[in-house]
């Protein structure tokens, strides 16, 4: 697995850029077949920066409905990835 293939997409919500300017945590969609260190290794590649910490979380899809018709959405993994202090965090969450 490369590492454009671990890391699915960041997300950019309200929680996660105050994670981003409070804790210098960023947040990812990654591959639900992802470990912790090949999250770290893509992240310190991609972004050139250093990982301090990961975390890692399984989201459960949820129940959708159309009509009549249900259905489930897919599980997904998100990833927490802190920055060691020092390290100039990329900018892709500037609005």
């Amino acid at each position: 697995m490369n590492h454009y293939e671990v890391i699915v997409r960041p997300l950019i919500t309200e929680k996660a850029v105050i994670k981003k300017d409070d804790e210098r945590t960023l947040c990812f969609e990654v591959s639900a077949a992802a470990n912790k260190t090949q999250i770290r290794q893509a992240v310190q590649k991609l972004f050139g920066v250093k990982v301090e910490d990961v975390r890692t979380s399984i989201t459960e899809g949820k129940l959708r409905r159309r009509g009549r018709f249900a259905g489930y959405r897919s599980d997904w993994k998100k990833a927490y990835v802190r920055i060691k202090a020092g390290e100039k965090l990329p900018e892709f969450a500037e609005v």
